[in-house]
């Protein structure tokens, strides 16, 4: 353990499965501040590893950060579209301990959030770290 990992870290324990996220302490954010949070990749699985030719890989990738308030995770399915191209396999669908606020404090449904984490998803470079799930897969 390093020394900059406190006793308490979930982020140290990596989760097994996307689920596992929610079990988290839920964490208030607000939704359009900029990110405090500095996710790092967690895991990436293959879950259908793809066949040349005939059907294309599929599989979840977690990451985590930390801040001021807590751990935060987000996670997702991803699909292979073609040999170097990934997409989310539904952008509706992040799992995430994230509850996001309003101007006015309101919790966010899950559609007014959607935005907000696609951002967050946006800006982690998850098409590499997939790529490399991939890749070892294939080796």
């Amino acid at each position: 353990m390093s020394s900059t990992t406190r006793p308490n870290d979930t982020l140290h324990m990596t989760p097994t499965t996307p689920w596992s996220i929610r079990a988290w302490p839920p964490l208030l954010w607000q939704a359009g501040r900029e990110s405090q949070f500095h996710f790092r990749h967690l895991s990436t699985r293959v879950t259908l590893p793809g066949e040349r030719g005939t059907r294309s890989a599929a599989g979840q990738t977690i990451w985590g950060g930390h801040c001021g308030d807590g751990d935060a995770g987000v996670a997702w399915d991803w699909v292979q579209i073609s040999d170097h191209v990934v997409a989310m396999a539904d952008p509706m669908s992040v799992v995430t301990n994230l509850r996001l606020v309003g101007d006015e404090g309101e919790v966010l449904t899950a559609l007014e959030s959607a935005r907000f984490l696609n951002e967050i998803v946006h800006a982690l470079p998850w098409q590499t770290e997939v790529q490399r799930a991939l890749h070892v897969g294939h080796a």
